[in-house]
């Protein structure tokens, strides 16, 4: 059973129910990049360390981090987090890149089912100057 939230709240990313805990569940990639500061201290404690810190702070929010990858290029990590709603991935963002060690920025994801639904929606649009 999918526990009630006290108000509505919308999911726009691969909804889906964690079924340990019967929340909904909605489905983020977060990018985040270290700043100077932030490489100081990835240097001084390693990446596993980074990645349980991260893990534990998305379950404190009844979360779960379902992925979690360094990368080459745009962003040092790439994490997919699966939060019961957007105040949460919000919070996260906020504290994070309150910080000053990291900057992050944070992508719904979507399902091709979500895609298929948006798809099928009729909206009226008029382009400017038509």
């Amino acid at each position: 059973m999918v526990k009630e939230h006290p108000f509505p709240i919308s999911f726009p990313s691969g909804s889906i129910v964690d079924p340990e805990r019967g929340l909904l569940m909605a489905k983020y990639l977060i990018k985040s990049s270290y700043t100077a500061e932030g490489t100081k201290g990835l240097l001084k404690e390693g990446g596993t360390s980074r990645k349980a810190i991260v893990e534990e702070m998305v379950q404190r929010l009844d979360g779960r981090l379902e992925a979690f990858y360094f990368g080459l290029g745009e962003a040092d990590v790439y994490a997919i987090v699966d939060v019961p709603d957007v105040t949460s991935v919000v919070a996260v963002s906020m504290i994070v890149n309150a910080s000053g060690a990291v900057t992050l920025s944070t992508i719904p994801l979507l399902t091709p089912e979500e895609i298929d639904q948006a798809c099928k929606r009729s909206i009226d649009y008029r382009p400017p100057g038509a």
